[in-house]
């Protein structure tokens, strides 16, 4: 039987496994997805040496970026974001060799850009972490221009108390990428003016649980389109798949 999984910590939130084991049943597939919940990235190492027909697995917070050192090969995109959340584990002359690649970058594209339009030329991205990496890389690809949001003070990122009304009339996209209003904190949510939000604005949530995060519902309300996340994770979980099996 081959087995996947997930590495992370923690990882009681995590949607993949009940998605790849529904997906596995309803098509036959001879295989398991697990979760391998890893207090610190180096028992990774275990997990690689004694798990058996191991094929890939999936990374998520917060080794998105400590993994590579892990990794034999790294796709330039995956590189170039500086972040993996998908591991290819294949045999090669006895021994296991691991490809690492972004399939954020696929679901977040594939999900965005319907609802793309031309006064959309610049985005804010909130957050720091591996997911917002794929992202600004995402919009770059896309002809948009980012903006990093940080809490703290960072290199080439702005803070949150320095979003104002020419920022938000500027910045006409806004992507969350934080974990701020996702369950069960529902009265949370990112410290930007929402006042100046307006209906040209697009605010995408990483966030699918809630389905509408506090980000969002004050977006809608003032009048702009919005999305979560949820297209975005099947879609990423569908190009895992694809790269496991290319």
């Amino acid at each position: 039987m081959k087995k996947f999984g997930i590495i992370g910590y923690p990882l009681g939130h995590s949607f993949s496994p009940g998605y790849f084991n529904e997906k596995f049943q309803n098509e036959g597939i001879d295989a398991i997805y697990e979760k391998y919940e890893l207090p610190v990235i180096t028992d990774l190492q275990a997990i690689i040496d004694y798990t058996q027909d191991l094929c890939g697995f999936n990374v998520t917070i917060p080794y998105k970026e400590k993994v590579m050192s892990y990794l034999d090969v790294i796709s330039p995109e995956a590189r170039a974001i500086g972040a993996v959340n998908v591991v290819k584990v294949t045999n090669k002359d006895g021994k296991k060799h691991l490809e690492g690649y972004n399939s954020d970058l696929i679901g977040f594209t594939r999900s965005i850009q319907p609802l793309l339009e031309a006064h959309h030329k610049k985005a804010l991205v909130l957050g720091t972490g591996g997911a917002s990496k794929a992202v600004m890389y995402g919009l770059h690809k896309l002809g948009i221009e980012t903006m990093l949001v940080s809490r703290y003070q960072k290199n080439n990122t702005i803070q949150y108390e320095q979003i104002d009304e020419e920022v938000m009339k500027e910045y006409t996209v806004i992507v969350n990428c934080t974990p701020c209003g996702m369950a069960p904190h529902f009265d949370e949510c990112p410290a930007i003016p929402y006042c100046h939000i307006t209906p040209k604005h697009l605010l995408f949530d990483l966030i699918y649980n809630p389905d509408e995060t506090l980000f969002l519902k004050n977006g809608r309300e003032q009048g702009a389109v919005t999305k979560n996340g949820l297209e975005m994770l099947l879609l990423q979980a569908e190009g895992a798949w694809e790269i496991w099996n290319k």
